[in-house]
């Protein structure tokens, strides 16, 4: 491989896990509203949305080791 695609393949790994870090609120509208009722009585709301941000992470997790696998197996990865 030369010099310019490790290079590219190293930025647009870099570029995807600066993309990651943002802080992400993901709710549906059913769980939107049973946190909200919930508030008042507990912390039970910040659960539900930290249960949903865990389930929605795991795919990319998931998606993100094959993809490394695939790139070592192609040698851009040294």
């Amino acid at each position: 491989m030369t010099r310019r695609s490790v290079s590219i393949a190293r930025f647009a790994l870099a570029m995807a896990a600066i993309l990651m870090l943002a802080d992400v609120d993901a709710q549906c509208v059913m769980c939107k509203a049973v946190a909200e009722d919930s508030a008042a009585e507990g912390a039970v709301g910040r659960g539900i949305n930290q249960g949903i941000l865990y389930i929605m992470a795991v795919p990319y997790i998931l998606i993100g080791i094959f993809g490394f696998f695939v790139v070592k197996k192609w040698g851009l990865v040294e």
